[in-house]
């Protein structure tokens, strides 16, 4: 089991047992989202080391196994408190900086980054058929190309931010 915590770690417990297995420490700040698990490598995203601090807003790739960091994307300007998804080894996470970004699952190198929204992104991305789909503090759902980052459409008709993470069925 792998769980997130407003102390800045990123726990592995052992599902049988509860006993802790390892713990990752290295953000300063709290994880709000939930860990994705793909091919053995865990990703998660933190908040920074405050409401003032972003300067540890990331996101994380760590071993599932030894809790070793793989790698930490740190272009983020504000919190990572969106649940990243990986998909066809790219992993989507949005940022309270207003940003979707797309990043490579192995190198943590940045593809391409979807600025479009005007506020937060605090939902959690969803994919399905090419697209990834998000939703935005600007009171926006966008529809965005998984592969070029371009904008497919936008729903603009709420009146309140979304921050509920989008499903597709």
């Amino acid at each position: 089991v792998y769980v997130g915590s407003v102390d800045g770690t990123l726990y592995a417990v052992d599902a049988e047992t509860g006993e802790k297995e390892w713990a990752f420490t290295k953000p300063k700040g709290a994880i709000l989202g939930s860990p994705m698990v793909v091919n053995e490598t865990v990703y998660i995203g933190s908040k920074g080391t405050d409401d003032v601090d972003y300067t540890d807003a990331a996101l994380y790739a760590v071993d599932a196994g030894s809790g070793d960091q793989k790698w930490a994307f740190t272009t983020p300007t504000d919190e990572v408190g969106s649940s990243p998804i990986v998909v066809n080894g790219t992993v989507y996470v949005g940022s309270d900086d207003g940003t979707l970004y797309a990043v490579d699952s192995v190198t943590g190198e940045k593809e391409w980054a979807f600025t479009e929204p005007t506020k937060r992104i605090f939902s959690s991305p969803t994919f399905a058929n090419g697209t990834v789909f998000v939703g935005s503090g600007d009171s926006s759902l966008y529809a965005v190309d998984a592969v070029t980052g371009v904008e497919e459409w936008t729903f603009s008709e709420a009146t309140g931010a979304i921050y509920s993470s989008p499903t597709v069925a």
